[in-house]
C-alpha cells in the first residue's frame, strides 16, 4: 500500500486502549538507504517485520542544521528543536570563561555503578555526573507520567549516555549506559544501581569479548555491494586494523581502555545492548504493570563504526546485517513477555553520515569532495579581526572555535571597543571566503530571524540564543570535519538528514508512507496513540 500523505483520526472512531509498552529504537548514524541498500540480506522478524506489518516513512528527515548524536536524540521525543530545547550540540562552551560542557552533563550529581581501577575512563567521577539537565523541553515519557498519576515506568539504555538520557527524559525512572566495560547510571534517578543491573555487571559480559574475531557474517562474495575491503580512509586505529577479521584487543595483549572502544567499534556490542534491553524488560516487568511502560533503546555500535570506516565500507555493511539479527532478537523478547499485539514500537536514527571524500575521489577525482580543517575558520576570523581593529590584548584572542562555530572573546570586545555585531560580520566574512564554506550566519541574523532560504531555516532550528556561538558555518556538501580518516555528520543535507522512521503495533495504521515528515513528527504522534497531551512545545504533527 502506497500512500501519499499522513492520515489524521476520523471523526467518531472508537479508541483503541493505549499500548501496554512503548519500544523507541534509535539506531545512531543508521540513513536511511541502508534499509533498501542492504534490504536483500535482512531476515524477516527485524527490519522486515517492521516495514511490511508496520507503517514506512521512506521520506524521513530531521529538519534542523546540526545533525549530532545529542540533537538528534532530543528531538524524538520532544518534538521540539534546539532553539527550543537547547541541545544545540554534543558539547558547546558555555560563559565567559568558556567551559566545555557535555549535553547530559550535571555536576550536581554522581555517576553510580562504575567500578574504581586504572580501566576507569577518566571522564567519569563524582564531579562529573549525568542528567537531563541541560534539556529545556519535557518528553512524551514525561507527559506520559503526569498523566498517569507516575505509574508508568520510563527506561532509557544505550551505549551512549546522551542517547540514554535525552530519549528518557526529565521523569525517567532510569536511564542506562556503558562506561567501560560496566552499566553505569545516575544519583539524578536513584542511590544506587537496581540488584538485578548489580548481578548483570559483576557476570563480566564485555570482558567475555577479549580476543574475539568479528569476521564477516555473509559469504565475501555479498560485501562486493560495498567498496573493496581495505580502502583509502578507513582508520586502523584501536588495534582493528582496516581489514576483516577484526580481533577485539584494543591493541594490546590484556584488557585496557582502548579494548572497550574497540568493542564499542564491534557488533558484538550489539549483542551487549540486547541483552542489556532485555534484562530491563524482564526484570523491571515492563509491559505488565497494568499501565503503559517505555522503553527507548538507542544502539551507537553503527555510530561508532560509520566514523572508523565510513557509510560505504564492508564493516558498515555487516554491522546493519548484524543489527537485523539482534532488531528481531529484541522484537522477539518483547512479544514473549508482553505480546507485540499490545505494543507499539517505533524506529529512527538520530542522523545519517557522509561519504568519505576518499570513496568518491576513487570515482571521479574531480568531484567536489574533501576534508577540512576547521581551525581555519578560526585563523580566517582571527587575521580578519586584527586587520580590521587590532591585536587581541596580550596572551589574548578574537575568537575560539567552538565545533562548526566561533565565539567571540567579551574581553577582547571590551579592551578594544568593539561592537559584537561589527565583529561578528568581519568574522562572517572571512569565513565565508574559505573553500570548504556553503554559508556562514551571525547571532545577530539568526536572533533576528533573517535568513532567505532552506538552509538558513535549518539554522534557525539549530541556533539557541542562549548557547549557540556568534558565528555558525556550513560546509559544502560532502566536505567534512574529520581528519584522517572515516567519516561524520553534522550537515543539513540529505546523507545526514534522511533517517528511517517505521512504526508497529497498537494506534498505527500500517502502509508505506511517501510524504515529506520530520523526526519531530514522532512525539505528538506518539502522544495521540497514549492519549496523553503532546510535549508542550511540539513542534510536529500527528501521523495516524
Amino acid at each position: 500500500m502506497l500512500l501519499a500523505g499522513v492520515f489524521s483520526a476520523s471523526a467518531g472512531t472508537k479508541e483503541a486502549p493505549p499500548p501496554a509498552l512503548v519500544v523507541v529504537i534509535s539506531i545512531d548514524q543508521f540513513r536511511h538507504d541502508y534499509l533498501e541498500r542492504f534490504a536483500p540480506y535482512f531476515g524477516r522478524e527485524g527490519f522486515r517485520r517492521l516495514q511490511e506489518q508496520g507503517a514506512d516513512f521512506v521520506d524521513c528527515h530531521f529538519r534542523h542544521s546540526i545533525t549530532y548524536t545529542g540533537p538528534g536524540h532530543a528531538v524524538m521525543l520532544t518534538g521540539v528543536h534546539a532553539n527550543v530545547g537547547g541541545i544545540i550540540a554534543n558539547e558547546w562552551l558555555e560563559g565567559e570563561e568558556m567551559t566545555r560542557v557535555n549535553c547530559v552533563e550535571d555536576r550536581s550529581v554522581s555517576i553510580i555503578g562504575q567500578a574504581a581501577g586504572d580501566d576507569a575512563p577518566a571522564a567519569v567521577t563524582a564531579a562529573k555526573g549525568r542528567s537531563p539537565a541541560h534539556l529545556l523541553a519535557d518528553t512524551v515519557g514525561d507527559e506520559l507520567k503526569m498523566a498517569r498519576a507516575n505509574r508508568p515506568r520510563v527506561i532509557g539504555v544505550s551505549n551512549k549516555d546522551r542517547a540514554a538520557i535525552l530519549m528518557s527524559g526529565k521523569l525517567a525512572d532510569a536511564a542506562y549506559w556503558m562506561e567501560g566495560g560496566r552499566v553505569v547510571s545516575s544519583t539524578y534517578y536513584g542511590p544506587k544501581l537496581p540488584a538485578w543491573l548489580v548481578a548483570f555487571n559483576a557476570e563480566g559480559r564485555v570482558e567475555k569479548y577479549f580476543n574475539r574475531v568479528w569476521d564477516r557474517a555473509l559469504p565475501e562474495k555479498d560485501y562486493a555491494l560495498q567498496d573493496v575491503d581495505d580502502m583509502a580512509g578507513e582508520s586502523d586505529g584501536l588495534g582493528l586494523t582496516r581489514v576483516f577479521p577484526h580481533r577485539i584487543t584494543g591493541g594490546a595483549d590484556r584488557i585496557t581502555p582502548a579494548f572497550y572502544s574497540a568493542f564499542n567499534t564491534s557488533p558484538f556490542s550489539l549483542e551487549f545492548l540486547t541483552d542489556l534491553a532485555v534484562a530491563t524488560l524482564r526484570n523491571e516487568q515492563l509491559g505488565q504493570r497494568g499501565t503503559t511502560d517505555v522503553l527507548t533503546v538507542s544502539y551507537s555500535a553503527t555510530d561508532y563504526v560509520g566514523h572508523a570506516y565510513g557509510p560505504d565500507s564492508q564493516e558498515m555493511m555487516d554491522m546493519v546485517v548484524r543489527l537485523d539479527g539482534q532488531l528481531a532478537r529484541l522484537l522477539a523478547a518483547v512479544d514473549q513477555q508482553v505480546g507485540l499485539a499490545h505494543c507499539t514500537i517505533v524506529l529512527t536514527a538520530d542522523h545519517g553520515a557522509a561519504p568519505t571524500p576518499e570513496h568518491i575521489h576513487a570515482i571521479s577525482p574531480h568531484f567536489d569532495a574533501g576534508r577540512f580543517d576547521g581551525g581555519k575558520m578560526t585563523g580566517a576570523a582571527e587575521q580578519a579581526l586584527i586587520a580590521q581593529f587590532g591585536p587581541a590584548p596580550a596572551d589574548g584572542h578574537w575568537v575560539v572555535r567552538d565545533g562548526l562555530s566561533l565565539r567571540l572573546v567579551a574581553a577582547t570586545l571590551r579592551a578594544r571597543h568593539v561592537a559584537a555585531n561589527e565583529a561578528q560580520r568581519v568574522a562572517a566574512e572571512a569565513v565565508a571566503a574559505l573553500p570548504f564554506v556553503q554559508a556562514v550566519y551571525t547571532r545577530t541574523q539568526l536572533e533576528r530571524g533573517e535568513v532567505h532560504d532552506e538552509l538558513g531555516a535549518r539554522m534557525l532550528l539549530s541556533f539557541n540564543a542562549a548557547r549557540s556561538g556568534d558565528v555558525l558555518m556550513q560546509p559544502k556538501p560532502f566536505w567534512i570535519d574529520k581528519t584522517p580518516a572515516g567519516t561524520t555528520h553534522g550537515s543539513p543535507y540529505n546523507y545526514d538528514t534522511h533517517v528511517p522512521m517505521l512504526w508497529f503495533g497498537v494506534g498505527v495504521k500500517p502502509g508505506r508512507y511517501v510524504e515529506r515528515v520530520g523526526v519531530d513528527d514522532i512525539a505528538p504522534t506518539l502522544a495521540r496513540i497514549l492519549g496523553v497531551p503532546a510535549p508542550p512545545r511540539a513542534e510536529g504533527r500527528v501521523l495516524f
